[in-house]
Order: structure tokens, then C-alpha cells, then sequence
């Protein structure tokens, strides 16, 4: 495929019978002619860079359509691939050097399938841009010196070590085609506030009292950081992201609150670091030298979802946090297990913002680890480290090789996903069957800690996308008032079971073990295998609980099934709303019949 190299200076022809590469030609164009005038050392690279963001983007979309059986030419081309477990199919570099005609090509239907092409025009652009500024931190991290970039930030605090090694992600979600999109935010914003700037702030509002619901977040934050300004008489201050201010003090949509003085702007910031999310944020050290983050809502669209945070997350997050506490505290495998727990949170119920000013404190890393026990986010495991060339994994994994005196590669390797699921698994696998907690364990919530390269604790954070199971905690005695309307709540376990099955094993395990293959000739089938005998040994465990025996019986048998539910990213996005699920081939149903089992 051609004609995307030339995207920043020519826009060619519409192509006939669906979307065309000229609506990207005209983003990405613009976009140059932007930087050309307010970054102009960026302009070039951004123009450098098009092709291989739009070629990455390609290729995520053609994954996702064999993946997930869309459109005409998806058998076709799923030949092509490489096949992974859970059905994934990936393709090398060069292969979709051009989305628009990818979608094109698969001829699909629907009045989605425009606004799905304005989305992937917009990850183009947006990663693109990120290369470019990429760039900078990749000549900075060298500079630096060290053999990778786990022996640059040694000596780093926790949490920066964990952000710094979150903005080596640029590619964004590991298997989502829109993995940069940023609608809602102009070239100017992206400079401010995306990943690569680095650093942001976080601003204050004035919300009259009545109008306010929850924890006096800004007041818990003044006790570490002075600079948080008093609300006037009648107000509470909150905490928003400096983008997310500006537009509520200057959008329509809340011109009326803004008019009656029932929002108000108020002095002062707190300089914060960008995590991946965009609208969490690292507080630096406070006057107790704690580190804290700060979820902060902010109405773009990421991925499949703006970025705005619900009153009930707000409301529950604490509450949840408390209760997997206790729970984790009970099984052994708790000791194990972090939380970057939710200590308090608040919202603007108003009409009109209900979602816009939402804010949720979240406890930091820093002092809780031990020794050379470092946290690496599970997000920043595929990124490049720049240093060496090969992924975060790959040199975490070569450490581990040395520390177990492995030296056949492929054999740390398996080891390594051994040591691995027996970190990340049971504690996840027994919320899942004696309490009924899904917990969403895809990369972007888990945060392995290592010791020389050796699987130790994991860190679990972000807790409003988990499923809680009403009557499997009722059954367990404990009773959680969730805030009305809560879409956490679920009386299916076949809910329960898909957010556990598709994030723990499909989005997480699955990752690891493909980039081993990669790296380290990891033989897949083996790795499944391992990971099988872990969920094995969990249930059989389980079995012998009599309050838990039933249910582990059932979640055993649904999650090694010959086909699981896979969330389909790209029929969300072609369906407007809500999760879909759609059935795929079983990498565990497939181990344990190989094995004999």
C-alpha cells in the first residue's frame, strides 16, 4: 500500500466506496501547518513520523478486524498473520501502511464506520506527534547513560520510576487501534497535555456548597500542599485538570453555572506528572514527603471513552478500596498484593456537569517498596526501552535469566510467565470465586514489582471498572452499599467471569507471552501450559473450600471452556455503546487438553 508518506503535503484523492485517505491527509497537513507556526522543531519529525504511526494504527485495525471476523476481506488477510493465543492475529511492520484504505478495503457497513474512521484519522495524528516528542526523551534517557533504562532511573523514587516508565508507552493500548485518540484536544492541547509534555498542573474551582457532593478532597490535599487555595464562604474548593478548568469557566455548556457564580475560578496550581491515563496525575512530595495521585476528569475521548469520571466513582472508590483491604488481608496471597488505594473523592451532581469536576485522591508507591524492588507499570512492559532496543519485558526477563542462573533464554523465559501467573493469578482468581470481585487486571491497572528481575508484588489501582457480584458477596457476609445506578453491580457471573477472563488472561498473560516469543523464542503452547497448571492449582485449592466449592467448580469450568468471551474493541466502537463480547478459541482449554488434563 502507498500514498500515506506524502500525507503532510499532498491530500490525494478520495477513495471510492468508503472511507478515504483524504480526511487523514487534511488531519495530518493540518496538524503540520499548526506545529510549522508554534513548534516548529517538531514540525519535521511530526512529518517523519506519519508514516509509521499510520502503519502502527493499520495494522492494529486489521488485527482487530481478523480478531473480531469484520467486514469482507477478514479471512483473507488473517492468513497472513502471525496466529496467538486467544484468536489474536498480528502483522509485521509495512504490512497496513494506510488505515483509511484498510477499512475501506474490508467494505464494512453502518453509519459508525465514518465516525469510526474520524477516530483512527485522529490516532494517526496524535501518534505521530508523540514519535516526534518521543524523540527528545529517547536523546535525554541516553544522555543519561546506563546499560537500559531500569539502571538510568535506579535510585529514582517509586512513583517517578513508574511514570518515567510509563511515558515510554507512546504506541498507547497494546491491542486497541485507537490507542492515541484525543478527540476533543487541538495541537495546542496535545503539546500542553499529552504524554510526552511530560509534566501538567492541577488547577482549582470554587464549587458552591450545595452544588458539591462528597469528601473534601482539596481540603485533605491542603495539609500536604499549602498552596491549595480556601474556598470562600458558601464554596468548596475542587481540584481539576488545568485543561478540564478552562474549558467548564468557558464552554456553553456550563455558562449558566458559570453566570450565577455557582462555579468560580480560583488562584493557585500543584505541578503534577502525566501518567498514561492523561487525567491522573502525580502530586510531587507534599510536606509529609508523600507522593499522591489525582484522577481528575477530562472530557476527551480516549480510546472508546471520554475521560469524564462518574459521581459513583467517586462515591464507591473508597469504599471499594477499604473492602479489598480486608479481603486481600484474609488470603495469603494478600501479602503479596499493594493497593494504590482510593482515599476520598468528590463531584459537581449539577445538571449539565455531573461528570466534569469530578476528582478521586489515590495513595502513592514511594516508601512502601523494599531494597531494589522496583514497579514497573504492565503497560510500559511492550515499550521500547531506548536504551537497548527491545522491550521493558525483555530486559526485566534477562535480569531474572541471571538471577536464576537460566542461560538457555527460552527456558528463563518460561520460567519467568511461570513466576509470573503465580504472582498476578491467585489473588485475582480467588476475589473472582470466593466473594464474587472481578477486578479489571489488564495491563494498564497492574503495576509488578521486581526484585532483580524476579516477579515480587503486585500493585493493583483504578478500581471503577472491576464487577462486584451481589450475591456471591452477600453470600460471603459482606455487604457493600454501592451509589444508585452503579454499573460495577452485576448479578451475572457470566459478567463477572468476562471482565476477569478478558483483562487477567487475554489482555495481560496474552501480551507477555507473545512479546517473550518475540524476545526470547518463548515456545507459546508451553507458556500456556504454565499458566494453565497456575489456574489449576488455584481451583483445586478453591475446591476444598466448602463455602467456595460450587463456585470455583463453575468459574474453573467456565474460564478453561473451549471458546471465552473476548472484548471486542472495534465492534464497540463501530456500536456507539456498552461492552461487546465475542467468543474466541481457548488458549487455556487448548493447554489443558494437550497436557493430558
Amino acid at each position: 500500500m502507498t500514498g500515506v508518506a506524502a500525507l503532510a503535503d499532498r491530500h490525494p484523492a478520495a477513495h471510492p466506496g468508503g472511507p478515504d485517505p483524504a480526511g487523514l491527509a487534511a488531519a495530518v497537513a493540518a496538524a503540520a501547518s499548526r506545529l510549522d507556526r508554534i513548534a516548529p522543531e517538531l514540525a519535521g519529525p511530526f512529518r517523519a513520523a506519519v508514516p509509521r504511526a499510520a502503519d502502527t494504527v493499520g495494522r492494529r485495525l486489521l488485527a482487530a478486524l481478523c480478531r473480531e471476523r469484520l467486514g469482507s476481506e477478514h479471512r483473507r488477510w488473517a492468513g497472513r498473520g502471525r496466529r496467538h493465543a486467544f484468536d489474536r492475529v498480528e502483522f509485521p511492520a509495512g504490512t497496513a501502511a494506510d488505515p483509511m484504505r484498510v477499512l475501506a478495503e474490508h467494505h464494512l457497513t453502518g453509519g459508525r464506520v465514518e465516525v469510526l474512521a474520524a477516530e483512527l484519522t485522529d490516532a494517526v495524528v496524535n501518534l505521530a506527534l508523540g514519535y516526534a516528542r518521543a524523540a527528545g526523551t529517547v536523546r535525554r534517557l541516553r544522555t543519561a547513560g546506563g546499560a537500559d533504562v531500569l539502571a538510568v532511573l535506579a535510585g529514582v523514587g517509586a512513583d517517578d520510576t513508574a511514570v518515567r516508565l510509563e511515558q515510554l508507552a507512546t504506541d498507547g493500548h497494546n491491542l486497541h487501534p485507537c490507542g492515541r485518540t484525543r478527540l476533543g484536544w487541538q495541537v495546542p492541547d496535545l503539546l500542553a497535555h499529552d504524554l510526552e509534555a511530560g509534566r501538567t498542573g492541577v488547577g482549582f474551582l470554587a464549587v458552591r456548597r450545595d452544588l458539591h457532593l462528597g469528601d473534601d478532597v482539596a481540603g485533605l490535599l491542603r495539609q500536604a500542599y499549602p498552596q491549595v487555595p480556601d474556598a470562600p464562604g458558601g464554596y468548596v474548593c475542587q481540584p481539576v485538570h488545568p485543561w478540564q478548568r478552562e474549558r467548564v469557566l468557558t464552554g456553553d455548556r456550563h455558562a449558566d453555572l458559570v453566570a450565577a457564580g455557582a462555579l468560580r475560578a480560583l488562584p493557585g496550581t500543584i505541578p503534577a506528572a502525566l501518567t498514561a491515563t492523561l487525567r491522573t496525575l502525580l502530586l510531587p512530595a507534599g510536606a509529609d514527603d508523600r507522593r499522591r495521585y489525582l484522577k481528575l476528569s477530562l472530557d476527551i475521548q480516549v480510546t472508546s471513552t471520554r475521560r469524564t469520571i462518574s459521581v459513583a466513582s467517586t462515591r464507591n472508590g473508597p469504599a471499594i478500596s477499604r473492602l479489598l483491604h480486608r479481603l486481600l488481608d484474609a488470603d495469603p496471597a494478600g501479602e503479596r498484593v499493594l493497593l494504590l488505594a482510593e482515599v476520598a473523592g468528590a463531584a459537581a451532581p449539577a445538571p449539565g456537569c455531573d461528570r466534569d469536576l469530578a476528582a478521586i485522591l489515590r495513595s502513592g508507591l514511594d516508601r512502601r517498596l523494599a531494597g531494589a524492588e522496583v514497579a514497573v507499570p504492565g503497560g510500559a512492559l511492550p515499550a521500547t526501552d531506548p536504551l537497548t532496543g527491545r522491550t521493558v519485558l525483555a530486559t526485566l526477563v534477562d535480569r531474572f535469566r541471571r538471577t536464576r542462573g537460566q542461560p538457555d533464554p527460552a527456558a528463563a523465559a518460561l520460567a519467568f510467565v511461570d513466576e509470573y501467573a503465580r504472582l498476578l493469578l491467585p489473588p485475582v482468581l480467588r476475589l473472582l470465586t470466593r466473594y464474587g470481585v472481578g477486578l479489571e487486571a489488564h495491563l494498564q491497572n497492574c503495576l509488578p514489582t521486581f526484585r532483580d528481575g524476579v516477579p515480587h508484588r503486585l500493585v493493583l489501582r483504578d478500581f471503577g471498572g472491576l464487577r462486584l457480584h451481589r450475591p456471591r458477596l452477600a453470600a460471603a457476609g459482606v455487604n457493600l452499599p454501592l451509589w444508585p445506578g452503579s454499573v460495577i453491580g452485576t448479578g451475572s457471573t457470566t459478567v463477572l467471569r468476562a471482565k476477569v477472563g478478558y483483562t487477567a488472561l487475554q489482555a495481560h498473560l496474552g501480551e507477555i507471552v507473545l512479546q517473550l516469543a518475540g524476545s526470547h523464542g518463548l515456545a507459546e503452547a508451553a507458556a500456556w501450559r504454565c499458566v494453565r497448571a497456575v489456574v489449576d492449582e488455584v481451583y483445586d485449592g478453591l475446591r476444598a473450600e466448602p463455602a467456595a466449592a460450587r463456585a470455583a467448580a463453575a468459574d474453573h469450568a467456565a474460564l478453561v471452556a473451549p471458546r471465552v468471551p473476548h472484548k471486542a474493541l472495534l465492534r464497540m466502537r463501530l456500536a456507539g455503546s456498552g461492552d461487546v463480547y465475542l467468543a474466541v478459541h481457548n488458549a487455556l482449554h487448548d493447554a489443558g487438553r494437550s497436557a493430558g488434563s
